[in-house]
């Protein structure tokens, strides 16, 4: 076709701007609105302040032609890529669109998003990526696999660099998973996003196991069983909404701080938290209370809620300022650290130190979960990894002690030993090699063998042990502990902490990466 005027140039143009919208055409859309599920472009819409969304490769095809693909051309080659604000920040976004071969990357496909990274990366911005897709177009064949490995290449480079936020709105499968499993963060909804590296049918197939596709990979089994995501979602909207939320609390590249609030300081005393500690030292409490009363307006964006619930990780503020908060929690397993718990929380303090968001730590940790099965899955090198991310981050750090520290979990939970700027304590901290009973029980093991009543002398010795060690003032006296604190002056403390940290300067010795043991 020759245009011949500018009338119909710019009607031709009108014309492939309406038709890369459509995407699959309309009947798809419907399709994907009848599964419970947006269009790439409504997903776009809602993440976007309205007006600010500026699209680049919209008029892109693919350039195969095996199989029929010459005959079938979707103009944006089933994604769309720009950036645009969210509340005024600049973001980059490349949203999947399932209505075009399934989603599915091609060799074009894969050059909008790497375009999109390349450019977060020179403009130090965050990169948000809307997940929907089939895998690789298989009638591509390698130059596929080779868009996608350029993809992870990339999320390789910009990991610590900008925020990665990967929503998955729809089924990924193969290689469609492994980009999202380096962001920072993954998000799923629930009932129609599925994550795996091989579906149903093929596991059928290769183990003779019978699963669906929500069982296998499904938002609440990635939430709660293998952690793979952070955060589940009902429905689409809201996971956009938590998306934004997240936002919030973190910086746009890792030159830069968190932003802070505007907050005008009143009575910061907590009364509340003078009674929550149980007199019974082994009665449990939900550790969440304590975070709501500290942190400002009782807001708390809590990560990986479904996972490894004997830990809790999480955003909030402080006076205004964006921290990061890591806390044992009594009310599941004791609050004793464990596999799961370990590789989340060291995930989360190596998000927090790569984006200069302070951490403040909760403890009550009576040490490491024993057993077989912990031994023999790793409960050694995965534990390290929890002291190996606090031990490598710079950012301010701040621990409360609540109530228990024993063994090795003390040291682990941002001691002052591994670096650790602040460290207070309650009175009813008790930090210890371990609990009153057992350490009885070994170091006066011959005297309870020979009294007349072993059960009336060991209770003696239980009590001499809490008396001398089972508390606050010996690591104070050391200085391993800043200042042993009234409960209701938590908030206070942590508010006059940050402010005091806030312009904390730590190099590491100079290396090319160091070797967390993975």
């Amino acid at each position: 076709m020759t245009l011949k005027t500018e009338k119909e140039k710019i009607e031709h143009l009108a014309q492939l701007n309406k038709e890369a919208e459509l995407g699959g055409g309309e009947k798809r859309i419907a399709a994907q609105h009848d599964k419970g599920k947006l269009s790439a472009r409504e997903r776009i819409e809602l993440l976007l302040d309205k007006g600010t969304f500026q699209e680049i490769g919209k008029l892109v095809v693919h350039r195969a032609t095996d199989f029929g693909l010459d005959k079938k051309k979707f103009l944006g080659d089933g994604v769309v890529t720009g950036y645009g604000n969210v509340d005024g920040r600049l973001i980059y976004v490349y949203s999947q669109d399932f209505t075009v071969f399934g989603g599915s990357l091609s060799e074009t496909h894969a050059e909008k998003i790497v375009k999109i990274m390349d450019l977060a990366m020179q403009n130090g911005a965050p990169l948000i990526g809307l997940n929907d897709s089939g895998g690789a177009r298989i009638q591509e064949g390698v130059v596929s696999l080779g868009g996608y490995a350029d993809i992870f290449y990339r999320n390789t480079l910009a990991s610590g660099v900008v925020p990665q936020i990967s929503a998955i709105m729809g089924p990924c499968a193969g290689g469609a998973v492994y980009s999202p499993a380096i962001t920072d963060f993954i998000f799923m909804v629930e009932n129609t996003s599925y994550m795996f590296v091989t579906g149903p049918n093929v596991v059928k197939t290769v183990t003779n196991e019978e699963v669906t596709s929500e069982e296998l990979g499904g938002a609440s089994t990635h939430s709660s069983k293998s952690g793979v995501t952070h955060f589940a979602s009902v429905n689409e909207v809201e996971c956009i909404r938590d998306i934004k939320r997240l936002l919030s609390f973190i910086p746009q590249n890792c030159e830069e701080k968190p932003m802070d609030l505007l907050f005008d300081p009143k009575d910061e005393t907590r009364d509340k938290l003078d009674s929550i500690i149980p007199e019974n030292p082994n009665q449990p409490y939900d550790i969440k209370e304590v975070i709501k009363e500290v942190v400002d307006a009782q807001d708390f964006f809590e990560v990986h809620q479904n996972y490894a619930d004997n830990i809790v990780v999480g955003f909030a503020r402080i006076g205004g300022k964006s921290i990061g908060i890591v806390a044992n929690q009594p009310q599941s397993l004791a609050g004793v650290l464990d596999i799961d718990a370990s590789k989340k929380a060291a995930r989360f303090v190596r998000f927090c130190d790569c984006f200069n968001i302070p951490l403040v730590v909760f403890e009550d940790v009576p040490g490491f979960l024993p057993g077989t099965d912990q031994e023999w899955n790793g409960i050694i090198s995965n534990g390290a990894k929890l002291l190996f991310a606090f031990s490598e981050a710079t950012v301010p750090r701040i621990t409360v002690i609540t109530r228990k520290a024993y063994g090795g979990a003390y040291d682990v939970m941002n001691s002052k030993h591994i670096g650790a700027d602040l460290n207070f304590a309650w009175p009813t901290a008790e930090i210890a090699v371990m609990g009153a009973k057992g350490a009885a029980e070994i170091i006066f093991k011959s005297e309870i063998k020979a009294a007349n009543d072993p059960k009336k002398k060991l209770d003696e010795k239980v009590e001499e042990y809490t008396e001398k060690f089972a508390n606050p003032y010996a690591a104070a006296s050391r200085g391993f502990v800043d200042e042993v604190i009234m409960p209701h002056n938590t908030r206070l403390k942590l508010i006059s902490g940050l402010r005091m940290l806030e312009n904390k300067v730590a190099n590491l010795p100079r290396k090319k990466h160091s070797n967390i043991p993975l």
